[in-house]
């Protein structure tokens, strides 16, 4: 399966955005999808992962609130909308695949998207 994801730009604080990771390829449904981000100067955080089959949503703590995760397996698409958007929210966000069952691992990701940018700024 190939990855792309898209829906970052340029967003007031207190704003919303939802991004989108769009997936070709076969047996989409088998593969679980996290979501991921990586802001200047800092390592890629685990954000977010939804399972194959069930839709089972997990989230990082320091994400809960703010961050929703879904998939429609008829578009092959999962999103992530954020809400009340932060500065401290500007990073590149990632979206990756594994196989069924969701993890807070980036290395056990098989595959990625190339990232979108999302920037907080006024």
């Amino acid at each position: 399966v190939q990855l792309q994801a898209s829906g970052g730009g340029l967003v007031q604080p207190g704003g919303s955005l939802r991004l989108s990771c769009a997936a070709s390829g076969s047996a989409w449904d088998y593969y679980a999808v996290g979501w991921f981000r990586q802001a200047p100067g800092k390592e890629r955080e685990w954000m977010s992962c939804i399972s194959s089959f069930d839709g089972t949503t997990y989230y990082a703590d320091s994400m809960k609130g703010r961050f929703t995760i879904s998939r429609d397996n008829a578009k092959n698409t999962v999103y992530l909308r954020i809400d009340s958007l932060k500065p401290e929210d500007t990073a590149v966000y990632y979206c990756a695949a594994k196989y069924i069952m969701c993890s807070n691992y980036s290395g056990a990701y098989d595959e990625w998207g190339q990232g979108t940018l999302v920037t907080v700024s006024s």
